[in-house]
Order: C-alpha cells, then structure tokens, then sequence
C-alpha cells in the first residue's frame, strides 16, 4: 500500500478514536436516573419530548424510563430502590403514607393536571346528556385508582349514584378494558386516548364527553421520589425538573402535529394520525400541565375526589407531601 495512502489511514482512524473516546467519556459525565412510569401513554407526551429533543442530555442527565404497568408495581419499583423516580397517579403517595411509611414519598413535579380518560358509547348519540347512563351498563376503570374516582366523582357531580343509578364493572385489569368493550362488553366505557380515538375511527365506539374536562384540575400524574433520595439528590432532581419544564413549554408553544413528530417514534404501532388527534383533545381540554407546579388548591380537590370514592385513607396536609420548592426554583430562572 501506498506510504501516503495508509498515513491517511492512520489519521483517520485516530480522529475516529477520539470522537470515539469522547463519546464514552460524555456519557459516562452523564448522571443515570431510572424512572419508572406507571404506563406508556399518549398522555405523557411531555415526557417523551424531554427524551427526544435532548432536554435530559442538556441537564447532564441520562434517563432510563421503563413502564411498570400499575400503580401498585410502580410504588414497588420505587419502594425497592428499583426506580429513582416514579412518574405515577398522587393518590399513590398517600397511600403509602397511611400504611407508616418511614421514608415518605414526595411529590415534585406535576406532569398531567386534568384526568385523562373520555366516556365511549357503543352507540351514537346526536345529543349526549349524563342521565343517559342510567340504568345502562358502564364499564369503568379499577377500584382505588384516579381514573375510577375521578370517574365517580364526575358521575356524583351529575346526580347520579354510580352504584345504584348504573351496572358498574370494575373487576376487569386496566389493559383488557378496551378490549373488553369491543368484544361486546359494556354500554358505556371510560377510556384514554388512543383508544378513545381509535374507537371512534372504527366505528366501535363515540366520544361523548371528557372526564378531564368534567372534574377540573387535579394533580393527576407527577414525578415522585422518597424523601430520602431527594435529600441526596436533590441537584438531580432540580436537573430532571428542569428538562421537564422544557419539554411542557414546548408542547405549550408547538402543534399537535408537531409534537406527535416528536413522539410517534414511542408509539410505532399507532396511526400518527390516531396519535396527533389524542393530542389535540389534551391539549385542548389544558391535560399537559405547562409547568411542573403542584399546588394545594389541586392536593385538595385531589382528596376530595378520593373522599367521596370512599378511598382517602385520612387526610393528608399539602406540605407533607409536596415539595414545591424544586418547582418554584426551576420556574423562576430566567
């Protein structure tokens, strides 16, 4: 080979080893966090945009999100040390609280303040009115958790006694609900997006009303941590805090079109067609918080829904629980 020829090699492959070389040493600067998300879902869009637009890398971050599927396995990654941070209904919080927990969970960033979920019928109704489910059977979400509560706390706010006044099913496992109803199940059905809007484009099923819209502004999915990570890292979870802030600003201040671009690679067996409508409803029902503040007048109404579910264990003071103060620090920097 020509002396010229493999110099040029040479240099190549050295130039190709340092960038190589860089890379590794950027990545390990980088600080791991793992986060555990109670389900993967159109609903969490933020979250997703933090990952893809690089937000959590600029933070020095690197974050690894694996889905739990469930409020009670999430609790458990989180418990265990599986999992720094939880991203997960706050009604969970609470409860462990009840149970005496020593090292106590925190809330620290709100991500969704509506409820998600939006009531299907199987048959098409020009004009819906809520005493319609009277008497019908409505096939609802599982006992104890925000969606079922919210649920019935929408279904009180319209007189109607959801264990009288309705055939209510709630034994059936939060992934087989969709299926359930469109095997025939249910009259009514309360459902997240995309299924909602897949219903809907098949023909299944029709959207009739909004439970997000119905009960108002909740703390419905945040980022928890125990008390005690936070006290350790309490510079990582500001870093995270802020990634996130990025990301609900910019699903703020950019289309459903554009965010579905975002994300659609985290839904590869969905429609982005399906994926862009469902955010548009979110967004227009205000579902994405546009930043990470929780505040006591949400940690109230939140309480209010699990007291009239029968589920509040006791009632448990705003500042016990949040910390509002790596929110407040994160949004006030310029």
């Amino acid at each position: 080979m020509n002396r010229w020829l493999r110099l040029g090699f040479a240099c190549v492959g050295s130039i190709f080893l340092m960038f190589a070389l860089a890379a590794c040493k950027q990545e390990e600067t980088l600080t791991k966090v793992k986060v555990a998300e109670v389900t993967h879902s159109i609903f969490y869009a933020p979250l997703y945009v933090a990952e893809s637009k690089g937000f959590f890398k600029e933070e020095g971050l690197d974050v690894d999100v694996n889905t739990t599927w469930g409020g009670d396995k999430t609790m458990t990654s989180l418990l265990s040390n599986g999992s720094d941070i939880a991203l997960v209904g706050s009604e969970t919080s609470i409860y462990v609280e009840a149970q005496g927990a020593k090292d106590p969970v925190i809330n620290f960033a709100q991500l969704t303040q509506t409820d998600g979920t939006f009531l299907v019928a199987r048959e098409d109704v020009e004009h819906f009115d809520w005493d319609q489910l009277k008497g019908k059977t409505f096939l609802g979400q599982r006992k104890g958790g925000m969606p079922q509560m919210v649920g019935e706390y929408v279904l009180n706010k319209h007189k109607i006694d959801p264990h009288k006044d309705i055939d209510l099913i709630q034994n059936i496992d939060f992934a087989n609900i969709a299926n359930a109803f469109a095997s025939g199940t249910g009259e009514y059905v309360q459902l997240f997006e995309p299924q909602a809007s897949l219903f809907e484009k098949k023909g299944i099923g029709h959207i009739v009303a909004s439970f997000g819209e119905e009960s108002g502004e909740v703390p419905y999915t945040t980022f928890m941590a125990k008390q005690s990570y936070l006290k350790k890292n309490e510079d990582t979870a500001v870093k995270f805090t802020k990634a996130i802030y990025k990301a609900q600003q910019w699903v703020e201040n950019h289309s459903a079109k554009d965010i579905t671009d975002a994300i659609k690679d985290e839904f590869d067996d969905t429609d982005p067609d399906v994926i862009e409508t469902s955010i548009e409803r979110y967004k227009k029902q205000h579902s994405y918080s546009p930043d990470p503040l929780l505040n006591e007048k949400e940690w109230e109404l939140l309480q209010t829904i699990m007291d009239q579910s029968g589920e509040l264990p006791k009632h448990i003071p705003y500042n016990q629980l949040v910390n509002k103060h790596i929110a407040e620090k994160v949004t006030s920097e310029k």
